[in-house]
């Protein structure tokens, strides 16, 4: 029997009770005293009674307390039947931890338990998927980070082992250099990231649209230099938020505009009402299918870890972050001309 229909099975009953409880009582107090009295008057066992008599005014109020204790028990009974389908639900929950992720309820019914075990096994189900983000974020930032060290050691152990002409040792300790540079900036990222995750520490009025232009004009040299072409369209546009991450937003799409683009192509920033920000570049098609997991940590295009000028993979990933603690959301789509177009959509000041 569900809870529904135990609570309003004791609920009728108690007004069945308290409906004809004091009339039974009365009935059974006077039966009982007649009874009792009679068996008093005998002349065998009369004089047996004659201790009890003087506890016959009290007689009444210890009936209604005797009858008091029992309704207690009774409701004390009641509220222990109502609840045990609660505790009975008890001992599947306490198997759920990190040891039995997949562990579900899987409660059958309508009732009330049945869509609490439901939502119950909702939660799991965004436990686990966070719980497995959390896994294979530490196993590719372990892979990400193996990889460098190695090729360092590699280098070492090859300087170590033999003598080197001046050429060759400047060919090594520049290629040292470059993994350093790589891990600083896979370090950095992971940092930016978990910084990202934490929320915003205050927020603020700020203008969109100036902050993507100081973040075009610090990577003006850099476009540049890949013969990329920056158009922008730039309307006034007020958001809530932190600038230094609403910066860090902005300027990881514009590097990875730049870096995942080609040679004569373009770079379009535009900032509006809906989408507040749209970045799209004409680099390498993108398949359709490859873009949402373009927005995981570590994931890229080319899955070549040696890769030096291919980024750590967090530029998405710690955009999207950015865009959540701001209360926003943020998609990507192959672009018309190639590459990837990124709209950003963010609350407006209120």
């Amino acid at each position: 029997m569900n809870p529904r229909r135990r609570v309003l099975l004791v609920g009728v009953l108690a007004l069945l009770g308290g409906y004809l409880l004091p009339g039974l009582g009365k009935w059974l107090f006077v039966q009982a005293w007649w009874r009792a009295q009679a068996f008093c008057d005998l002349r065998v066992v009369g004089m047996a009674c004659e201790p009890a008599r003087p506890l016959v005014p009290v007689l009444p109020s210890l009936a209604e307390f005797l009858l008091l204790l029992a309704g207690v028990l009774a409701v004390w009974g009641a509220a222990r039947w109502c609840l045990r389908p609660v505790r009975d639900l008890a001992d599947p929950i306490a198997d759920l931890g990190p040891q039995n992720l997949g562990h579900r309820i899987r409660r059958g019914g309508r009732d009330e338990l049945a869509r609490l075990s439901r939502a119950i096994d909702d939660m799991m189900d965004r436990v686990a998927a966070g719980y497995e983000g959390q896994r294979r974020f530490a196993a590719n930032a372990s892979h990400e980070l193996r990889t460098p060290l190695a090729v360092q050691r590699t280098l070492i152990e090859v300087g170590m082992a033999q003598s080197l002409t001046g050429e060759q040792l400047d060919l090594l300790t520049a290629q040292l250099l470059a993994t350093n540079e790589r891990n600083e900036r896979l370090i950095e990222g992971l940092l930016a990231l978990s910084e990202s995750d934490q929320g915003l520490r205050s927020s603020t009025p700020q203008r969109l649209d100036e902050i993507v232009t100081t973040v075009l004009a610090a990577y003006a040299d850099r476009a540049a230099e890949a013969g990329v072409t920056v158009e922008t369209r730039l309307a006034p546009r007020i958001v809530p938020g932190e600038r230094v991450l609403l910066e860090r937003l902005v300027g990881n799409l514009v590097e990875n505009g730049i870096k995942y683009n080609r040679p004569g192509g373009r770079l379009t920033v535009t900032v509006g009402e809906d989408p507040a920000l749209t970045v799209t570049n004409t680099g390498q098609a993108v398949p359709g299918e490859a873009v949402a997991g373009l927005f995981e940590p570590f994931r890229r295009l080319a899955r070549d870890r040696t890769n030096q000028g291919g980024g750590a993979g967090l530029g998405l990933a710690i955009a999207r972050s950015i865009t959540q603690a701001h209360d926003g959301i943020i998609a990507a789509r192959p672009g018309e001309d190639g590459g990837l177009r990124v709209d950003v959509q963010l609350p407006a000041v209120r």
